[in-house]
């Protein structure tokens, strides 16, 4: 099982994944830290738990509309040829998703409990 250690709004973590993940889950993180950083300069440091949470809370608002969107361009005949394969991309992205969103609301009470 691999490792990964990254920041997010300045502070390290370190996170276990699949061996081969690491990369994903470090640009993952990346994009997590961007976010918390776009509320942090808009709404100062108002804590880690509650940026983390605004910037998952953003994350899956944006995997909504991307999945609404496809949902609306499948129903127009706009899907691709292999929609069935989309599909399982589609449901194995929110269900990575959901995994990442459960780690960071673990991480966040962590946080606010020390």
């Amino acid at each position: 099982m691999g490792q990964v250690a990254f920041k997010v709004n300045g502070r390290d973590f370190v996170v276990s994944c699949a061996d081969g993940q690491e990369g994903r889950l470090r640009r993952l993180a990346q994009y997590v830290d961007a976010k918390a950083g776009e509320f942090a300069k808009a709404l100062g440091q108002v804590g880690e738990a509650r940026l983390i949470l605004l910037a998952a809370l953003a994350i899956a608002d944006e995997l909504a509309d991307a999945n609404a969107l496809q949902e609306e361009r499948s129903r127009a005949g706009d899907a691709p040829a292999n929609e069935g394969s989309s599909e399982a991309t589609t449901q194995a992205a929110v269900s990575g998703l959901d995994s990442i969103v459960e780690r960071i609301e673990s991480i966040a009470a962590r946080i606010e409990t020390a």
